[in-house]
Formats: C-alpha cells, sequence, structure tokens
C-alpha cells in the first residue's frame, strides 16, 4: 500500500527539518560514541593482552576501590542486579582480574579487590582513554574536549541527584 493510498502526505513532512533534528538527537549521538568507543577499546585492550576481557565488565572493575566494595554495593554502583554481579564476579575472580575475602564487619559478605591483572588493566584503559581523548582534540581541540566532558558530567551527576 502506498503512502498516498494510506492517505499520508510526503510532502506536508519535513524531511530536512526531521534530519537536522536527528542528526543532533541525544539518544542517536550517544549511541553512535558508544559504538565508536567500544569499537575502539576493546581491540586496544586485546593488544595490550586481556584478550579475555569484555568492556561490558568495566563499569564492574572502575568501581572497585582501595578498600575493597561488596557485591550489593558494587551491582548498585554499576546498575545490575545482584545475581548478575554475583555471575561476573566469579568470572573476573576466575580471570585473575579480582579477589574476595570475607568482610571483617560483615562475616555473611565478601568484598571484592582488585588485584595485580586489575591493576594492569585498569592502567591498560587509562592508555587507551588518553589515546581516544588526543583522537578527539584533533577533531575539535582540547578546550572543547574538556568543556563537553566537564557539561556531560554535570548533566548526569545532576541527572543521578534526581533519580534518573
Amino acid at each position: 500500500m502506498t503512502n498516498a493510498v494510506m492517505g499520508i502526505d510526503n510532502k506536508a513532512f519535513d524531511f530536512a527539518y526531521f534530519r537536522q533534528v536527528r542528526g543532533r538527537s541525544l539518544g542517536r549521538i550517544s549511541w553512535r560514541f558508544k559504538r565508536y568507543m567500544d569499537g575502539f577499546m576493546e581491540p586496544q585492550l586485546h593488544q595490550r593482552g586481556f584478550t579475555d576481557f569484555k568492556l561490558s565488565y568495566l563499569r564492574l572493575v572502575t568501581n572497585i576501590e582501595e578498600n575493597g566494595i561488596t557485591n550489593n554495593e558494587l551491582a548498585r554502583k554499576a546498575d545490575v542486579t545482584k545475581q548478575m554481579m554475583s555471575k561476573v564476579v566469579s568470572l573476573l575472580e576466575e580471570q585473575g582480574y579480582i579477589y574476595t575475602q570475607k568482610d571483617v564487619q560483615d562475616c555473611r559478605a565478601s568484598r571484592i579487590f582488585l588485584n595485580e591483572r586489575g591493576f594492569e588493566l585498569l592502567h591498560a584503559v587509562h592508555d587507551c582513554m588518553k589515546e581516544a581523548h588526543d583522537h578527539f582534540t584533533t577533531i575539535i581541540g582540547q578546550e572543547r574536549l574538556d568543556r563537553l566532558i566537564d557539561d556531560l558530567k554535570d548533566l548526569v551527576d545532576g541527572l543521578d541527584e534526581i533519580g534518573d
């Protein structure tokens, strides 16, 4: 069935305006940027010897602090279920990125810590991010990149304050 038969007037729809709106859509821009970063970061980490690491695990590893963290706290910070976090923690412990110890405050819980391989991973992530930032700087300059990062951080922090 054609648009004319369905009663839709293609001439009344402003495709130029739609293309402009689509090009500035935060959802689309965020998706394209995430796709770029995923496509850049994972191969870079694999080249550095972290072939068993999936980029989706990064939000877990980057939330581990020097005093460790419980599975429940980590699940909340990474915004995943406790069950999913338990699976990923087990996997990363098997792969040698983290280790767990009984929590001295709460014997029912364990605390999760980075081990040497986990620290090596974070150093590699930092180096990869530096390379990405250097590339972005060639496109929009250091000042605009810094401003973009500051603005996005303020936006996300504001969303966290109101509960998304």
